[in-house]
């Protein structure tokens, strides 16, 4: 089968569906590659670079799209793209069926198959095909660093000779693929990041990347999720608490970084007029939901504006674009992997499978026919379980466990020591005297050992700690067995032993324990 990128026609759109990399591997599944003349330049991809990699380089996009049997590019195709289009013809973008009714016409009636990649379903098996989370995380990235662009303070705290100067207090509402990125981004730069989402499941997350999560108290907030990783629209009563919540933050953050946007639906207004009045001048807001209309309400698509009160508003709708070497790299290994899956075989013979739930899920027109709407996926999306609500018990209920606890405890040492007596008992009426003697110490010191290093914080106990541990506790036994000789010099000699051993197994914890609390926040 032969394969064809198309060059972007959009203005601005610097991104390309096939790199040289993924062209080499498309190869392997048995496909000839093609690519429209001038196709990767603004991706920094070279013609030149293509034919070395085996790729045929075709002068325009009417030839390509005459002489391949599949097309693959970036950006929903414009309707002279879709009206090119010949029977039995198959193109893999993004397409937006939900939001282009007529152009699902048009593929209809000219009897192409269309593969969105923004309707790849959210399983775990079509991860690597997912072109709208490889994008969301370069554009949550290209986020942060946009607002360090236009931010005029730095990210994180120093303390220099001319005076102090504080981290930037950073603000992230939504914490999907994009949100994750741009914490993650903002916390390498040194900022106090701060992430909001309604989903209350993700909250760890947020915290293991070292931002605080803004908790809302309110009982919705409890379920927030919804099918296929993103969330659920918000209730009105739910909404003003947000809103509210927000409002309290605005005063004191530097840069608000919006990410709450649902495929398909308008975004949602989270950061109005007056929030952004109450912010300082010289603060940023990165709105990337700007394409749909914007979380915040002063944003202006494609556009970056300055307030009366100097706060700056960031509107971009490109934001892959900006880094589009790294977007075709990612966009270009979510198409290989979905001509992947239409080529099980690897011999160049797609099989466009309708009971595979991703080859289903992404296909919108087939056949002569409007697939669009899917069938649910017969994998379920994974969700999280919302953590259950711990019991609280009453005083009484406490004491009783307490004491439940208590004697158990009791019957099980009393229990293991009448063992021990009875174990103990049984040697000495067999053994000699002077084996009885020695044994004796040896349960002493297994018995003290064990009460010592069961104290211990499992943290502590590293595999060389373990090696020297058991070597001075060898020695430490040795010592006890020697130190009532009759020999003045063995009795110093097990003393300076039994002392060097001691500080070896002391001194080793305290070090550690030195060592792990500078990796640890006061």
């Amino acid at each position: 089968m032969k394969v064809g990128a198309l060059k972007e026609i959009k203005p601005g759109e610097a991104r390309v569906a096939l790199t040289p990399d993924s062209a080499q591997q498309i190869g392997k599944l048995g496909h000839d590659c093609f690519i429209e003349a001038g196709a990767g330049v603004a991706a920094g991809f070279s013609d030149e670079l293509y034919a070395a990699a085996g790729v045929t380089v075709l002068p325009d996009a009417q030839a390509l799209i005459e002489a391949v049997d599949t097309l693959i590019k970036v950006r929903e195709p414009e309707m002279e793209e879709v009206n090119r289009l010949r029977e039995g013809q198959t193109l893999i973008s993004f397409f937006w069926p939900a939001q282009n009714a007529e152009m699902l016409e048009a593929a209809k009636a000219r009897g192409a198959t269309v593969i969105a990649m923004d309707m790849v379903p959210r399983i775990s098996r079509a991860q690597k095909m997912d072109a709208l989370s490889s994008m969301a995380n370069i554009a949550g990235y290209r986020a942060v660093i946009e607002a360090g662009n236009n931010f005029g303070r730095f990210f994180t705290g120093q303390v220099t000779a001319a005076g102090k100067i504080p981290p930037a207090r950073v603000l992230v509402v939504g914490a999907g693929v994009a949100g994750l990125a741009a914490i993650g981004t903002s916390v390498s730069l040194g900022a106090i990041t701060m992430a909001f989402d309604v989903r209350p499941e993700v909250a760890e997350q947020i915290e293991s990347m070292g931002a605080e999560f803004v908790f809302l108290e309110f009982e919705e907030a409890q379920d927030g999720s919804e099918t296929g990783g993103y969330a659920a629209p918000s209730s009105p009563e739910f909404r003003e608490k947000q809103l509210e919540k927000f409002r309290e933050l605005a005063p004191d953050v530097d840069i608000v970084i919006t990410t709450a946007l649902i495929p398909g639906r308008p975004a949602p207004k989270l950061w109005t007029e007056d929030m952004v009045r109450m912010m300082k001048p010289g603060s940023v807001i990165v709105d990337l939901a700007a394409e749909k209309g914007g979380n915040c309400d002063l944003t202006v698509p494609d556009e970056r504006l300055v307030t009366e009160n100097g706060v700056i508003i960031i509107g971009y709708t490109d934001f892959p674009s900006r880094m589009a070497a790294q977007s075709s790299t990612l966009y270009a290994t979510n198409i290989r992997h979905m001509l992947h899956d239409l080529t099980p075989n690897k011999d160049g013979v797609v099989n466009h499978n309708m009971e595979d739930d991703v080859i289903r899920g992404a296909t919108v027109t087939h056949a002569g026919e409007i697939t669009f709407p899917p069938p649910p996926p017969k994998v379920k999306a994974i969700a999280a379980k919302p953590k259950e609500k711990v019991k609280e018990l009453t005083a009484a209920e406490k004491r009783a466990q307490e004491i439940a606890a208590f004697r158990t405890q009791t019957r099980n040492q009393v229990a293991l020591l009448a063992a021990g007596g009875a174990f103990v008992l049984a040697v000495g009426l067999v053994a000699p005297e002077a084996f009885m003697r020695n044994f004796i110490i040896f349960v002493l010191a297994v018995f003290v050992g064990f009460q010592v290093i069961w104290k211990v914080s499992h943290s502590l106990h590293t595999p060389l700690m373990a090696v020297t541990n058991a070597i001075s506790s060898i020695i430490i036994v040795g010592a006890l067995l020697q130190i009532g000789s009759t020999s003045v010099l063995i009795t110093l000699m097990a003393a300076l032993g039994l002392l060097m051993a001691a500080v070896n197994i002391f001194g080793g914890f305290m070090v550690t324990r030195r060592m792990l609390a500078m990796f640890q926040k006061s």
